[in-house]
């Protein structure tokens, strides 16, 4: 059964994954009339990527977008807020509405499709171990193990966290909210991770060797 529903909409230059966490400092008029609203009704907004032809006052956002469920916020003597907003259900835009001071839009929500756990296993796990060494180089860090257990267990979830956090061009992680397959969105990290760990080991390395030997910067 379809889930429709009408929300007001922040079209930005991010692209929100369910689970992830983002501040906002909230200035505009539009938007503080939104986030008004939305604290009135206790309703979440949907958060949307903008496509690069968009133009101030006149944002074209992508189709497929994430709900923001408002955490915490601050409002500013003079009408700003800042918040903290969790990423929840992805959204279709199946009506861009203009009434209101702010874009609005009625929306399907939806999940990935359902797969057979035995089929997503192998491509959670390879995700798990390769994502957790990433983040091993990145934080230095001295356990993966401790990593992984910090980890969702949930391959969906892990999806998320993982597109959220690879630094990738917004359109590419545009592409993985997108999809509606948890296995191909793990497929593709996979193979993103693959490339890129023997790549941040080398950056590491490198680094290493010229806080080491610093008379030798110059030389490469």
């Amino acid at each position: 059964m379809e889930r429709i529903i009408e929300i007001p909409l922040f079209p930005l230059q991010l692209v929100l994954f369910p689970t992830a966490v983002v501040p906002l400092h909230i200035f505009e008029r539009r938007y503080r009339l939104m986030i008004a609203h939305c604290l009135e009704a206790k309703a979440p907004f949907g958060i949307v990527l903008m496509r690069p032809e968009s133009h101030h006052l006149q944002e074209i956002p992508y189709s497929v977008g994430t709900l923001a469920e408002i955490q915490q916020i601050e409002r500013l003597e003079d009408g700003r807020y800042n918040l903290i907003a969790v990423g929840s259900e992805r959204f279709r835009i199946r009506e861009l509405r203009h009434q209101r001071p702010y874009l609005s839009g009625l929306v399907e929500l939806y999940r990935d499709a359902r797969e057979p756990a035995h089929l997503l296993k192998p491509y959670a796990e390879r995700a798990l171990d390769l994502f957790s060494g990433y983040l091993e180089i990145l934080l230095e860090a001295r356990s993966r193990q401790e990593i992984k257990e910090h980890l969702p267990s949930d391959p969906e979830e892990l999806s998320y966290l993982i597109a959220y956090l690879l630094d990738m061009q917004d359109e590419e992680k545009q592409r993985l909210l997108e999809l509606t397959s948890t296995r191909q969105r793990l497929a593709e990290e996979n193979e993103i991770l693959r490339r890129e760990v023997p790549f941040a080991q080398q950056v590491l390395q490198r680094n290493v060797h010229l806080q080491t030997h610093p008379d030798r910067s110059f030389l490469n």
